[in-house]
């Protein structure tokens, strides 16, 4: 006959009280979870469930109401998969991702503004040499050759810090919303040559909305705002010892630049977009008109870390 072993015993539990009214849920679900054993995640939980709390006592939503929050939470999730991350393009449309980048991306000592990562970032981007274009296709847009120099907060100059950039085509689309696009069109990754300076060329990217046809599309629409982003490049800039930055430049003749569906335009990362009507281009043998952008970046001492792509 098989013998059970004894269990340990349970750490003792203490008891909870029984809810008298509204005011007293807080407490009781705050000290239902004052047992956690990680520091941050039992302050971070408690702080949520307090500001939660204050918050339905100050809307007082209805049944109904309750219940057509949850279905939206529930849709994002529904409408999130392998090319579409609904709840990142929430966090975007809601300025939280634009909150948690700027608490975490100051400009002290003149480091460059970050900006979101945006729901578009792929890994596996093509590697290019300096010089290189990211077009793979004969996209019908105007060239655009980027340049610029990565440095230090001391104002030492980086070489082979790593610049990695996607975009959005002249039609305001990305390679993985457009099947006539190749796959990873529009992306890449240079590094720095002993100086610092990186270089490539593309083609001017467009404005474009960010999808609608999701609950936050519906959200959007019930709001009364438009969907759109300016025209805008993303970058990683990263190099070893230093913290890594992620951002944005900005086209400056964007009308839409105070208006960002997303809030992320920071005022220092507008970049002049000059638009050459005569003589040859920087690189290759391309005659005007095109466009150039001269765009330096500056990252400060710190860990390099990368972003997990929100999409394959």
């Amino acid at each position: 006959m098989e013998t059970q072993q004894a269990r340990p015993a349970s750490k003792p539990v203490s008891a909870l009280s029984l809810i008298e009214d509204e005011d007293s849920i807080t407490e009781v679900v705050l000290q239902a979870m004052a047992g956690t054993e990680d520091q941050r995640l039992r302050g971070v939980m408690a702080a949520l469930v307090s500001h939660l709390h204050a918050f339905l006592r100050e809307v007082r939503p209805t049944d109904e109401e309750f219940e057509r929050a949850l279905a939206f939470i529930a849709a994002l999730g529904h409408a999130t998969h392998a090319t579409n991350n609904e709840v990142v393009l929430a966090a975007d449309v809601l300025g939280l991702s634009t909150l948690v980048t700027t608490i975490n991306n100051n400009t002290k000592g003149g480091r460059t503004p970050g900006a979101l990562l945006g729901p578009f970032y792929r890994a596996n981007a093509p590697r290019y040499a300096c010089g290189d274009c990211v077009v793979q296709d004969d996209s019908p847009g105007l060239p655009l050759f980027v340049s610029g120099t990565v440095r230090a907060t001391d104002g030492s100059v980086l070489p082979a810090a790593m610049v990695e950039v996607w975009q959005a085509s002249p039609v305001g689309l990305y390679d993985n919303q457009d099947p006539r696009q190749p796959d990873r069109n529009l992306r890449g990754v240079f590094h720095t040559d002993a100086d610092g300076n990186y270089h490539f060329r593309t083609v001017r990217p467009a404005g474009y909305p960010v999808p609608t046809n999701g609950p936050v599309g519906t959200l959007l629409a019930a709001q009364r705002r438009h969907p759109y982003r300016p025209a805008h490049i993303h970058f990683i800039v990263a190099a070893p010892g230093y913290r890594t930055l992620v951002t944005q430049v900005f086209a400056d003749d964007s009308d839409i630049l105070e208006t960002d569906v997303t809030f992320g335009v920071h005022r220092q990362l507008v970049g002049a977009f000059q638009r050459v009507e005569a003589g040859r281009s920087p690189w290759g043998d391309l005659p005007a008109p095109f466009y150039t952008l001269k765009f330096d970046f500056t990252l400060e001492p710190g860990e390099q870390t990368f972003p997990i792509p929100p999409i394959d």
